[in-house]
């Protein structure tokens, strides 16, 4: 991770839109995935591993078979941009209606019914604490963090305000196995890949579901 900037401004300014505008020429040119957060530029340089993306692509198929066909499961580009707040995003899947994509630029937050992040195992915090910091202050009103270190996870809802501005309110934690609920849909958590050690070992322990 790489943060080059003290902080992110706000929405307008100068500092946001020159740093706006390096991450965006800089997705072609670098490994890796730029971000504009609260706190400057987040750079996770580590390429995507087959556990994250064969993650990733079973959350955006088990969403897609529960949801209706208006609402799609999205992966990939454009970005989710909260311009007032300084705050340029990409989820790794992006629920939303297939209307509210009809855009030229960025994705409006607002428009999303949930936002899913598969933990990296380089940069773990940009997901545990970053984006739970930066998903409610943009507007997103779900957040759910699947983490294949650890076989866990939590979803994360009720955006509320704060001295520190607008936070979740409700944190509700699972374990891989368990049926999770993201926004109205549910969905199992069952033969998710999980990132193995140096030895070829699955890293940490999961407690099997209750029942």
């Amino acid at each position: 991770m790489t943060i080059a900037a003290d902080d992110a401004g706000h929405g307008g300014s100068h500092r946001y839109r020159a740093m706006r505008d390096f991450v965006q020429s800089m997705d072609d040119t670098l490994p890796g995935k730029f971000e504009v957060t609260t706190e400057g530029i987040v750079h996770d340089m580590m390429s995507p591993i087959g556990p994250h993306e064969l993650t990733v692509l079973r959350l955006r198929k088990r969403l897609e078979k529960v949801m209706p066909e208006e609402i799609v499961a999205h992966t990939g580009e454009p970005d989710v941009e909260g311009e007032p707040e300084g705050i340029m995003r990409r989820p790794d899947v992006m629920v939303i209606a297939e209307a509210d994509m009809e855009t030229q630029g960025t994705f409006d937050p607002r428009t999303l019914y949930a936002a899913v992040e598969v933990v990296s195992r380089s940069n773990p915090d940009n997901d545990w604490v970053g984006k739970v910091r930066d998903y409610p202050l943009i507007g997103i009103p779900v957040y759910a963090i699947f983490d294949p270190r650890t076989g866990t996870g939590a979803v994360l809802t009720d955006i509320h305000p704060t001295p520190d501005g607008p936070r979740y309110a409700t944190r509700k934690d699972f374990v891989y196995g368990e049926d999770v609920t993201i926004g109205d849909w549910t969905i199992p958590t069952d033969n998710l890949p999980r990132y193995q050690d140096g030895t070829g070992k699955q890293r940490g322990h999961v407690r099997p579901p209750a029942g």
